[in-house]
């Protein structure tokens, strides 16, 4: 920085303004020669002495509960590093699996000292943190802290399957079975609000067909699949379907490929949902799939503007409303 100040005939102090963002004042056209001879020079900013002066460093730390896994829930990942290297900030993530306790996880990422530490998670559901670490978390991404002494950021399950379920109704259905997610927060969610839809649908949504989509009480991609017995007999039985409902794009493709060995038609014979947007999945199906986008970009874009502003925010749920993607399995 003496190089610049010597080169440009400013103070050190002005040069750290121009590059840092300091209160030395000065002129655009100061500030912009200022920054042209730092990159001529190759000048890189020191960030552990910059951290030591401010006692963090410019980055954004991320406990990523299986979140890396899951291609669809990166999103959360895209939407908060955008943010955050708006504000000249990076963020980096350490991965929370069943090999490694939260605490110590956390206790990792503090050394780096962040400016501030998120916690986001693959699918909706509830975290319960370390009394010691409750305040080191500015914000709870995709889940919620179990004792709401946290910011969280959360999809609005009910909402989607409220809104999908409407659409499917809008667009002539009446008989609908929906195949949910078992043992999940957002299987039970969406379950709430495809009974509500169906009820203020004139239809009657407490004895409307719902079904696991796995044989384990909590769902999971890898556990056995129930969906081609499911739709087998609902295919074959006096009351067959006009739509189907699918927990996620995964069981949707399970479903596509069922309803083909009984030769139904989709849409004609039968009408497909779905919730996720998977788009590798929901754009190749045959016919493409009728989908509710995760707001996980959203979430992300949030979560950094949560993190890095001056004041301290509420401590609440906020809830982050689907996008309905429509295609033509509807």
């Amino acid at each position: 920085m003496s190089d610049i100040a010597e080169r440009a005939g400013v103070s050190v102090k002005t040069v750290s303004g121009a590059l840092h963002g300091g209160s030395a004042r000065m002129s655009n056209q100061t500030r912009q020669r200022i920054k042209e001879i730092a990159e001529e020079l190759g000048y890189v900013t020191n960030l552990a002495a910059r951290g030591m002066r401010q006692g963090w460093m410019p980055l954004i730390g991320v406990v990523a509960d299986e979140l890396i896994t899951s291609p669809f829930a990166t999103e959360i990942i895209r939407g908060l590093d955008g943010a955050a290297r708006a504000s000249d900030m990076a963020v980096f993530a350490m991965t929370l699996s069943g090999r490694r306790d939260l605490a110590s996880v956390l206790e990792e990422v503090r050394r780096f000292r962040p400016r501030a530490i998120a916690y986001a998670a693959m699918y909706h559901k509830t975290v319960a943190l370390p009394e010691e670490f409750a305040g080191a978390v500015g914000v709870m991404i995709n889940c919620r802290e179990a004792n709401d002494r946290v910011m969280s950021l959360v999809p609005d399950e009910f909402g989607a399957a409220h809104e999908i379920t409407s659409y499917l109704i809008d667009s002539g259905r009446r008989n609908i079975v929906f195949i949910n997610l078992p043992g999940l927060l957002a299987g039970e969610l969406r379950e709430a609000g495809f009974r509500q839809a169906l009820t203020e649908g004139g239809i009657d949504g407490a004895s409307a067909g719902v079904l696991p989509a796995v044989r384990r009480a909590v769902y999971s991609d890898r556990a056995p699949s129930l969906v081609l017995s499911h739709v087998a007999e609902l295919m074959s039985g006096p009351n067959r379907p006009d739509a189907i409902l699918c927990g996620n794009d995964r069981v949707a493709m399970e479903v596509y490929a069922a309803l083909r060995r009984v030769g139904a038609e989709i849409p004609d014979d039968v009408a497909v949902a779905s919730f996720d947007n998977q788009v590798d999945i929901a754009s190749r199906l045959d016919p493409p799939l009728t989908t509710m986008a995760l707001p996980h970009r959203a979430m992300g874009r949030l979560a950094a503007d949560i993190l890095l502003a001056a004041d301290a925010m509420p401590k609440e749920v906020r809830k982050l409303p689907f996008q309905l993607v429509e295609r033509s399995s509807v």
